[in-house]
């Protein structure tokens, strides 16, 4: 059998490395594996050649990598962790990979948690797949001919993006080809549960992470054709005969442990504007209808839909079109507080003062408590008027509160759903207009394990990912259009 793959594999020292090798040596298709190593260690013992590389995520090694891959594929695996190959495992990857022509190939695989192997399938790339976070698994098959063009095709230099650069350059000379099949057996270190994690790209320690990926990402949108230049359509906030100038929207569904500290931090707003709040029932059984009711408050308007078939976002519809519905429409989850009593003058003087068709707020992490825990205080400065627009199919959320020029809204509708509504609509109203920020801290986002995402399945979180990358797929295909009517 022809020698088809050469392997680059990141070593720690030769404990961590050693029965991995050992395997891949063992295949027929492998002609050699290298050891990526950072820091100086002997690892003489296993008779295999070294690269020395600066990190396992910089493009100098991925040019690194492209130097020595003069097979037909490249096996480039993410973890300092034990690999462990499955049945003919690589025969799989190659076949596969031979018969789509792919420029990357990647499988589903099992996760090794707390000495408990678990079974952890993947989402199909799309092109709206953006987000440097997606999940390949720690096993990544490249075409090594388009590894190759894919890193003489960029001339930037990317200290953090620059394994997330190449797979971008590599969409663009080939398919991405998800195996649905369980080829390896991985360790898994992170164990922390789905509502920890999701917040990582927004922790402020990272800021330099998120400018490399903003950079590489924009790069690409540039090339597709879906970059969109910081050109807005100005807005007139000319309509009239509304019974507000703002209502405050809370979807709801068993919160009886918070709803009542979400109304109180609605009804203590000071403003120089009339305003309401309107409460939209989704068929609470917990108590959460009768703890609504005990607030005897003409401002709070008390709604149960007809429909029982309505996700956040159906909620979200029935709010904004109902007659007492004001001219802006800003969110509150039930979990959450407004921080202050002057949140609801802040966002609703940013329409006005940046002439945007949404407001991003700057919220708080805080535990059920109040008191605030890490990553603390989240302000999503990849919001820029300058690049927001383009950086916004790569992040994977728009921050808290979120307000909108309700006539806006009630046009295009809210999707009903009950997660990603809110990113839909950011990406559709940041296609044509400014999205307007505030960076003051206006809002308290609570985290406790009643929130909807504290602790998902791998399924569950597939599913969301696997909307949130269509949203984006969407986008991009319609800012492409926009593009070429120009």
């Amino acid at each position: 059998m022809n020698k088809r793959l050469n392997c680059f594999i990141p070593a720690a020292d030769l404990a961590q490395v050693e029965s991995t090798v050992k395997a891949l040596k063992a295949s027929e298709l492998v002609k050699q594996v290298y050891l990526l190593v950072t820091e100086q260690a002997n690892f003489d013992a296993l008779g295999c050649p070294t690269i020395q590389v600066d990190s396992l995520v910089s493009s100098n090694t991925v040019k690194a990598i492209a130097a020595h891959a003069d097979t037909d594929y490249s096996l480039i695996y993410t973890k300092y962790t034990t690999l462990e190959l499955g049945y003919f495992a690589l025969e799989r990857f190659l076949f596969l990979a031979d018969s789509s022509e792919a420029a990357l190939t990647y499988a589903d695989h099992y996760k090794v948690v707390d000495g408990t192997r678990k079974a952890n399938p993947l989402i199909a790339c799309q092109d709206g797949s953006l987000r440097d976070d997606f999940d390949f698994g720690s096993v990544l098959i490249y075409n090594s001919q388009i590894l190759k063009q894919a890193v003489a095709s960029s001339t930037e230099d990317y200290p953090f993006a620059g394994m997330y650069n190449l797979r971008l350059a590599a969409s663009c000379l080939g398919s991405i080809q998800h195996i649905n099949e369980y080829l390896y057996t991985e360790v898994e270190n992170d164990t922390r549960k789905s509502g920890q994690k999701i917040f990582d790209y927004v922790d402020p320690k990272n800021r330099g992470v998120q400018i490399d990926m903003e950079k590489a990402c924009t790069a690409h949108l540039k090339k597709v054709g879906a970059y969109l230049e910081p050109i807005f359509t100005p807005i007139q906030f000319d309509a009239v005969n509304f019974p507000a100038e703002a209502s405050v929207i809370i979807p709801v569904f068993n919160r009886i442990r918070t709803i009542k500290d979400a109304i109180k931090s609605v009804l203590i707003q000071k403003t120089n504007f009339k305003f309401n709040l309107i409460i939209i029932d989704n068929h609470s059984t917990d108590g959460t209808t009768e703890a609504i009711r005990e607030f005897n408050d003409p401002r709070l308007i008390h709604i149960t839909p007809e429909r029982k078939d309505l996700g956040i976002g159906g909620c979200w519809n029935a709010g904004v079109h109902h007659p007492e519905c004001g001219k802006f429409a800003v969110q509150l989850d039930s979990d959450d507080v407004y921080s202050s009593e002057n949140t609801l003058q802040t966002m609703v003087n940013a329409f006005y003062e940046q002439n945007c068709s949404m407001v991003v707020g700057t919220y708080k992490m805080t535990n059920f408590d109040m008191e605030m825990i890490a990553p603390g205080i989240i302000d999503h400065k990849e919001w820029t008027p300058e690049n927001g627009r383009n950086n916004a199919l790569r992040i994977n959320g728009l921050g808290a509160p979120r307000a909108f020029y309700t006539p806006m809204l009630r046009e295009i509708k809210v999707p009903n759903t009950s997660y990603g509504e809110d990113y839909a609509l950011g990406l559709y109203f940041s296609r044509h207009f400014q999205i307007g920020r505030v960076y003051d801290v206006v809002y308290n986002c609570r985290r406790w394990d009643d929130n909807s995402d504290a602790s998902l399945d791998v399924v569950k979180m597939n599913g969301h990912n696997l909307y949130k990358d269509r949203i984006r797929t969407w986008e991009l295909q319609a800012r492409k259009q926009l593009n070429k009517k120009k």
